[in-house]
């Protein structure tokens, strides 16, 4: 059977959320990576959109862990996650260019192994070699207004196709715009392409493509009204953030570019309490 990144990034995927005391929750998505220390050490790295924990002022979030049962089902198990500490000093650490925080936590043994390889991030020039553009599909998963798929809380797989042009090199495009619509509790979801059997532009033969694109990080709005399409900021910034956990300092932004017409962040503030 085919390797389906669909699955594997489903399981690694997981809601984070915060009570506001109101009746009202702060609502995100965040996705494990398993990217081991320089000196090998296993690590877990949580990632998320950087606005999902600025708006999260109490120091103790909850993440939504999952766990199977020995009947074959799944039970909705979240558990507190520190992400501040007693001074408000944030646990996380965010790239100084691009809405993407990244954040070490100890995670359940089964969780641990479903983190998803470092490598199926996408490289700088992925887009390019595989012949990527306006057109082609892309999936995201997300927990839009705080919505899961079931009562076990796996996320919600959507789809969307890429709306811009270019796409490459990130440097100079550091997003790109997917025509889906966007709610809160989107952000910090990952946006992936999953097909098998792909013919590239201009060639004959087909070629199985995979790869973490980036992780959507807002949505597009006009004069109050929501356009239906989603920013995704490329995995590369999502590589740079991991490796500042090490100490290694992400490259100058070449240019800084600004959020297409009148872009918000897709994060739920105001999702009710279940």
């Amino acid at each position: 059977m085919a390797w389906d990144l669909s699955v594997d990034l489903i399981n690694a995927t997981v809601q984070l959320e915060q009570p506001l005391g109101d009746g009202t929750r702060t609502v995100g998505t965040g996705f494990l990576v398993n990217a081991p220390t320089p000196d090998g050490a296993p690590r877990v790295v949580l990632v998320t959109a950087g606005h999902v924990f600025d708006r999260m002022p109490i120091a103790t979030a909850r993440i939504g862990y999952r766990v199977q049962q020995q009947d074959g089902g799944w039970r909705y198990d979240p558990r507190p996650l520190t992400i501040r500490e007693g001074d408000g000093k944030p646990d996380w650490t965010r790239h100084p260019d691009r809405d993407i925080a990244v954040i070490a936590i100890v995670a359940p043994p089964e969780f641990a192994r479903a983190a998803i390889p470092l490598a199926w991030l996408a490289q700088d020039d992925t887009f390019t070699r595989y012949g990527l553009g306006p057109g082609d599909e892309m999936m995201a998963l997300g927990f839009p207004r705080g919505l899961s798929a079931n009562q076990a809380g796996f996320p919600i797989l959507r789809s969307g196709r890429v709306a811009s042009y270019p796409l490459a090199p990130s440097a100079n495009f550091p997003t790109f715009l997917l025509d889906f619509s966007v709610f809160p509790g989107n952000s910090g979801g990952p946006v992936f392409m999953a097909q098998g059997a792909r013919r590239r532009p201009g060639a004959s033969e087909t070629q199985e493509v995979q790869f973490i694109a980036g992780m959507l990080t807002q949505q597009v709005e006009l004069s109050g009204e929501r356009l239906e399409i989603g920013i995704v900021t490329h995995a590369r910034y999502i590589r740079e953030a991991i490796a500042m956990l090490d100490g290694v300092k992400p490259p100058a932004a070449r240019r800084t570019e600004p959020p297409p017409m009148g872009s918000k962040a897709a994060s739920a503030e105001e999702a009710a309490e279940p």
